[in-house]
């Protein structure tokens, strides 16, 4: 024991004065000899102070000539591990200088004028770092970085978690498979059951920055007793391929695909688009998603879709439900529906629409698209179109904006105007004309007209997220309504009037939050629709008892003459031990229900909810529990109402994402969405934080963050608090800005492999050099000689091999035993010089 002290305290001294070293350095581009550092040989209690080789460390910032995998540093942020060469520069024949190739030098997120003022030396291979005045780069092998100063004025616009377009990562070609599946049983008491499996998903294909994608869906629905055993259908919504354009800040499609636009409405086409992509933006400068609100009853399955499209589908509690993850590439209509496991079905509309439409003084955005329509199964649907729009920011407070959509028979003009009212919040008006010539020979012009406004008050607290008004004339029609016309030979329900609020409110003294969501249409010739929702909260304390919070959620759903109210109150508090309980009382135009839950969590990956109650047939009861697994993310119901019915409910949220540098099963909640593969050096069950609950690395060493923000810097690390005991890891944190839709790769430093007290001896029976490095099979550090060839060695396998190393090219390798783990006395090394 008292021997192992005395290695540790050496070797505390040794790090001493390697720190001290270090913090000499005055410059890393080149070395004056003043800069060499002498040791003090006496501070160290060594038996053999002649066999000391500190060469590595008798220079500041010295680096032996080679390559090494290195992180980049630049500044205050992290790119990915690279291969960078050190050479000895021609002014100093003792020093040595990293190399950056242009390619690393491109992502180091200088300015293009700039760019073309670097110089290169050694036949153009490496960066010139005099160039620019002030840049720097300065390697550190004890935490395998480099790092890189580059004066901020030379850089491109970076704001915080947010890189320029030269950092991006189209990540590497990889097969991915997502999927959301949804199933459930109903077992009736009349000796009528049903089964339904529902899911949606996508497939796909990675190749550099192209994207080759299909989104899918499916039902399945049986009913005993029935003349039709089983329904089911299967369909590709779309086919369809994408890209980044970083220069034009802009995506170009091909394929199948939805009009995305803010002037016209959407709808199903074949062709082509490029559009100004605000995810490219930076944060605070991007658009914004909708939103669904609404109240399950019981345990329920809440599909959003658009045309027939199924864009969104998941299992929730009973309860109020807000869908707040949808793409902000979403625009128009959105059909919803709420599948009870009693059977009941409620279905409404969300009318999505865009901000304002403003853009920035001095820049254009645009969207541009040609192709010919087709209808969901994929047939003709009218002649060829082509589209455009933009919107110009004319100075601080005005913005212009237009476009056209031009078909054979069908002709439409925008032109809007858009005006920052400062502390009045945003506002913009536009109209549309539209000529149509229908089948029939009849031909239809009108008008429609728009206004939009947008405000935060920060000085209430409150923010009108959308207020929005439109007026159609008789004779307007939509694209969507001329396709519909011409193929029916019928005019359905033309449009009128549009009124459309989102609302939210912070009473901060009252301890009450308030969110509004109204969406009134009228038709010309059709019944009106008008949906409502109200939410309102409030935390309070009553005594010792804290955080009690009241909920209440009204909705209401008017449509074809029939009036669908929801009303749903509760009142709940927590617990000592971090379960939550609680009391809700529900009603719609189906039946009252008076319910008990109890809410808790098994751990950071589980929780549940168990409630209690009765309605108007009887006592009822139902579980619900989530999962965020590995490989899936997974939740399971029942639910039970007295002499009615017994359901169960199952979903899962996931997919399977393979590369050539490896793959597996993940969760998933965005579909077809951006991810990270990282590899944890093959060494499995290593815990890795990126978003959500953590995740493990599979039995290849391989885990896959999903839900990774396109075009936004995010980070991975592996949870030190959690590694076996048996496993080191020297670079726990990775960060990257990924494209949309790509599979960024990074690998972690990870150790794997017992540790020991060794002692160490050459063939002639001396010691390597006090201050050897230890090296493994990868190169990877694993120890450092002290004293009388003592080292403390991690990352040892069975009959593995390492490499003692000093200066002036000496080294030796030795090899362990088998079964090292069970040995406890130190060990006794040989080291053969290598050949």
């Amino acid at each position: 024991m008292l021997l192992q002290h005395s290695i540790y305290y050496r070797i505390g001294l040794l790090s001493l004065s390697i720190a001290l070293s270090l913090y000499c350095n005055r410059s890393a581009l080149a070395y004056d000899p003043a800069d060499t550092i002498q040791f003090n040989m006496d501070v160290l209690d060594v038996e053999d102070k002649k066999n000391i080789n500190l060469d590595h460390f008798s220079r500041a910032g010295y680096i032996m000539p080679g390559k090494y995998n290195l992180a980049l540093h630049i500044n205050n942020d992290t790119l990915p591990e690279a291969s960078i060469p050190f050479y000895v520069p021609e002014t100093d024949p003792e020093g040595s200088v990293a190399c950056l190739s242009p390619e690393i030098t491109e992502k180091l997120g200088i300015t293009e004028s700039n760019l073309k003022k670097l110089t290169w030396l050694h036949n153009g291979e490496c960066l010139d770092l005099t160039s620019l005045p002030g840049m720097s780069a300065r390697g550190d092998l004890a935490t395998s970085t480099l790092h890189i100063t580059i004066p901020q004025a030379y850089m491109e616009y970076m704001a915080p978690n947010w890189d320029p377009p030269s950092r991006w990562d189209n990540g590497i070609p990889a097969i991915l498979l997502d999927y959301s599946i949804n199933g459930n049983t109903n077992r009736s008491y009349d000796g009528r059951n049903t089964y339904t499996l529902n899911g949606n998903g996508v497939a796909g294909m990675n190749l550099g920055a192209w994207r080759l994608r299909g989104d899918w869906q499916g039902r399945l629905n049986h009913a005993t007793g029935s003349n039709n055993a089983v329904n089911n259908d299967f369909s590709w919504n779309r086919v369809y391929a994408y890209r980044a354009l970083p220069t034009m800040g802009a995506k170009l499609t091909l394929g199948e695909d939805y009009l995305n636009s803010s002037m016209f409405d959407s709808f199903r086409y074949v062709g082509a688009s490029v559009r100004t992509d605000l995810n490219m933006m930076p944060p605070n400068m991007r658009g914004y998603a909708p939103e669904v609100t609404g109240i399950a009853q019981t345990n329920a399955t809440v599909i959003i879709s658009q045309q027939g499209r199924v864009i969104f589908s998941e299992q929730v509690a009973p309860g109020p439900f807000r869908i707040q993850n949808l793409s902000d590439a979403v625009s128009g209509t959105l059909d919803v529906k709420v599948e009870e496991q009693n059977g009941t079905v409620q279905e409404f509309q969300v009318e999505t629409a865009n901000l304002p439409y403003l853009t920035r003084p001095g820049q254009i955005q645009y969207k541009l698209a040609l192709g010919k329509p087709t209808d969901n199964n994929r047939g003709s649907d009218g002649k060829g179109f082509v589209t455009g729009e933009f919107s110009w920011g004319i100075n601080n407070g005005w913005s212009l904006f237009g476009g056209s959509l031009n078909s054979q028979k069908y002709n439409a003009l925008s032109l809007g105007i858009g005006r920052d009212l400062l502390v009045l919040g945003a506002l913009s008006f536009d109209i549309t004309q539209s000529i149509a010539r229908l089948n029939n020979g009849e031909r239809l012009n009108g008008g429609s007209y728009r206004l939009s406004y947008a405000k935060r008050f920060d000085s209430i607290d409150s923010q009108i997220q959308f207020a929005g008004y439109r007026f159609s004339d008789r004779d307007f029609m939509s694209m969507s309504d001329f396709l519909q016309a011409n193929n029916s030979g019928y005019r359905y329900g033309s449009s009128k009037e549009l009124y459309t609020v989102s609302f939210s409110k912070n009473f901060r003294d009252a301890g009450v939050s308030v969110y509004l969501n109204y969406n009134h249409q009228t038709y010309w010739n059709a019944a009106d629709r008008n949906y409502y929702s109200l939410t309102a909260s409030k935390y309070f304390d009553v005594g010792a008892i804290k955080n009690i919070s009241v909920n209440l959620t009204a909705s209401r759903n008017f449509s074809n003459s029939v009036k669908d109210d929801s009303f749903y109150l509760s009142t709940s508090f927590p617990l000592s031990n971090g379960a939550n309980v609680g009391y809700s009382l529900s009603n719609n135009r189906y039946d009252t229900v008076n319910r008990a839950t109890y809410h808790d969590r098994i751990n950071d990956r589980t929780n549940y909810q168990l409630s209690a109650g009765s309605n108007s047939k009887g006592g009822t009861g139902s579980a619900f529990i989530t999962h965020q697994g590995d490989i899936a993310r997974v939740s399971g119901n029942a639910s039970y109402l007295h002499n009615q019915y017994t359901a169960f409910g199952l979903s899962a949220t996931g997919g399977v994402t393979l590369t050539a540098n490896g793959g597996g099963l993940h969760r998933m909640n965005t579909l077809g969405g951006s991810r990270l593969l990282v590899d944890t050096n093959g060494v499995a069950d290593i815990p890795v934080r990126g978003f959500g609950a953590p995740v493990t690395s599979n039995g290849f060493g391989k885990a896959i963050i999903n839900d990774v923000n396109s075009y936004y810097r995010s980070k991975a690390y592996i949870d030190l608090n959690k590694l076996p005991d048996d496993v080191d890891a020297q670079n726990s944190v990775v960060q990257l800005t990924l494209t949309e839709g790509a599979v960024g790769y990074r690998e972690f430093t990870v150790i794997s492999g017992a540790k020991a007290m060794v002692s160490i001896r050459r063939e002639d029976g001396s010691y390597p050099p006090f201050g050897s490095q230890i090296t493994d099979d990868q190169g990877k550090s694993t120890g450092i000689v002290a004293d009388a060839g003592s080292a403390y060695i991690s990352g040892i396998k069975d009959n593995s091999v390492m490499k003692v190393s000093w200066g002036d090219g000496g080294s030796c390798q030795i090899t362990f035993p088998a079964n090292i783990a069970s040995m406890t006395d130190s060990l006794l090394l040989p080291c053969i010089s290598s050949k």
